[in-house]
């Protein structure tokens, strides 16, 4: 059992809902995610994702996407936040889940990666276009070194396929909450309750909600539906409102907790 599997039956036994936070590595800079990083444990975030730039992510919008430019222009890539984990590890014990498309794991090589990301501490990795049917032997290379595999369901997943992926995800299960890509939505779907009932019905998996989520309110009605709910876009939106800030990492973490502590 991870990091990631330790917190989640943690917050079921406290019937407390995970929140989770994502964040472009590197965006505006390593230092800035660094600092970020610790500064969101301390305020009781319970898992951290960090987002891997990519130069062509088709599940993100806008605000991610620019920071994945940003984060590409300052030269960082997936060797560069596998040693700033390793970095933060000696002193940081919450759970981190690097969020990936396919690519850079492919060009740093499957076994490589899974093995340099088990030893610099990552807990779980979540990768947005790689369907866990092709994904098989990451899968269960990842599941010898421990590292969670977190896989997605959306609103148009039929129920015969909920049942296999909810058998190979490790961790939890992200359910994404819109047909769409990640960004601020005004409101939730209306058929989010139902869908969320229909997959709670099909498996004993964590299920976290994520894509779209940005205000208290949201957070509040997904608390009350679901295991956990992830929030990134607004996040990064956050970040951007204060790049010239001195004060940025304290107005960042202002805004994560004041959508966790609803």
């Amino acid at each position: 059992m991870n990091r990631i599997e330790k917190k989640l039956r943690e917050l079921k036994r406290k019937k407390r809902r995970a929140f989770i936070t994502f964040i472009t590595a590197g965006y505006p800079n390593l230092a800035v995610t660094r600092k970020l990083i610790f500064s969101f444990s301390r305020i009781g975030v319970d898992i951290i994702e960090l987002g891997v730039p990519f130069s062509d992510p088709m599940a993100d919008g806008p605000l991610i996407q620019e920071s994945s430019q940003v984060a590409l222009k300052n030269k960082v890539y997936l060797k560069d936040i596998l040693k700033l984990v390793k970095q933060v590890r000696k002193n940081n014990s919450t759970p981190i889940c690097l969020m990936t498309y396919y690519n850079p794991i492919f060009c740093f090589g499957e076994a490589k990666f899974l093995n340099a990301a088990y030893n610099c501490g990552v807990d779980g990795v979540i990768i947005p276009d790689l369907p866990p049917e092709e994904g098989r032997s990451l899968i269960k290379l990842a599941n010898k070194y421990k590292l969670d595999v977190v896989c997605f369901i959306s609103p148009t997943t039929t129920r015969q396929r909920i049942k296999y992926i909810s058998a190979v995800a490790k961790g939890f299960i992200y359910y994404v909450s819109l047909t769409g890509v990640t960004g601020p939505r005004k409101s939730l779907p209306l058929d989010l309750t139902t869908h969320l009932k229909i997959i709670k019905r099909l498996t004993k998996k964590p299920v976290c909600v994520g894509f779209g989520v940005s205000t208290p309110e949201q957070v509040k009605q997904i608390y009350r539906i679901a295991d956990g709910v992830i929030v990134g876009s607004a996040v990064i939106g956050k970040i951007k409102e204060n790049l010239n800030r001195p004060d940025l990492i304290d107005r960042v973490s202002r805004f994560v907790a004041s959508l966790k502590n609803v």
